[in-house]
């Protein structure tokens, strides 16, 4: 499911920001960007972001201010900066410049210095962190509900239509083995003509067809995937992986429908339910 929150404002003291933003994806994927030095983070994130989430493809981007009351050791590199000097001064000398080397002037290269700071108060971080992060995520998951109950409408509306469509075929399943007993006895009155038709072969013809046309057991299971279907989806856990596999069995009792029925109106409302069926499987990757 697809998700947006963010988090900007001072906490403690120092100027904060937390961003989360998840794409559709079928499996839980984290990706993390931290201040530099702050990899000891990410653990914090990770456990904060996977209470409320376990699937999509999920980016945090954590951002907080220096702690400016921290000391910073200062330590220059003489015999780089004799070096740079003694550059500057042949460059100098052979091109007949200006001399205006300065401090300021070597300065500019950076790598003279080596800048140590105190380490940052890790338990300081992370309690900032966390405030930030809860604050951001409840912004994402409102986002994720409200899409998550237009989802939940969507998947329900075409199970609907799969009732409905199920509705169908039980109604007409029984009238095919009738229209099938008529036509065997009209066929064999063509073959047969004056001559005398055994009524009792004809009965257990049309017993035999309807035994291996009966599609009313897995009618009966059809609706009650449904039902568990509209259960799952009432939930406030996290159903995805339930819905995978109840639209699973649905798909394996309209695959045993369709092998059964010997009528085209029949197979063509089983090939409708397997239609509705395969949206709401695409709806589902995208439930929590």
């Amino acid at each position: 499911m697809t998700g947006y929150g963010r988090f900007e404002g001072v906490i403690n003291g120092r100027m904060t920001v937390f961003e989360i933003k998840a794409v559709n994806h079928r499996f839980f994927e984290l990706q993390c960007r931290l201040p530099r030095g702050c990899g000891f983070l990410e653990e914090t994130v990770k456990e904060l972001v996977s209470r409320y989430a376990s699937r999509g493809k999920i980016d945090v981007y954590v951002s907080v201010e220096a702690d400016d009351s921290l000391e910073a050791d200062v330590k220059i590199n003489h015999s780089l900066a004799s070096g740079y000097l003694k550059a500057l001064r042949e460059l100098r000398d052979s091109y007949e410049l200006k001399d205006d080397i300065s401090v300021s002037l070597l300065s500019r290269y950076t790598d003279i210095f080596t800048v140590t700071k105190a380490p940052e108060n890790e338990e300081a971080l992370i309690s900032i962190v966390k405030e930030a992060g809860e604050k951001a995520i409840a912004e994402f998951m409102a986002m994720r509900e409200r899409e998550g109950e237009k989802l939940a409408a969507d998947v329900l509306e075409h199970g609907k239509r799969i009732i409905s469509l199920v509705t169908e075929i039980e109604e007409r399943s029984p009238l095919t083995v009738e229209e099938y007993r008529n036509k065997l006895y009209d066929r064999l009155k063509e073959v047969l003509g004056d001559a005398s038709i055994d009524p009792q072969r004809i009965l257990t013809e049309a017993a035999v067809f309807a035994d291996k046309t009966a599609v009313n057991e897995e009618t009966v299971r059809l609706r009650s995937h449904y039902s568990q279907l509209e259960s799952v989806l009432e939930k406030t856990e996290p159903v995805g992986r339930k819905l995978d596999f109840i639209v699973q069995e649905m798909n394996r009792e309209a695959n045993t429908t369709g092998s059964k029925v010997c009528d085209a109106e029949l197979a063509h409302k089983v090939v409708e339910i397997k239609a509705e069926i395969e949206k709401i499987r695409e709806q589902i990757q995208n439930i929590e």
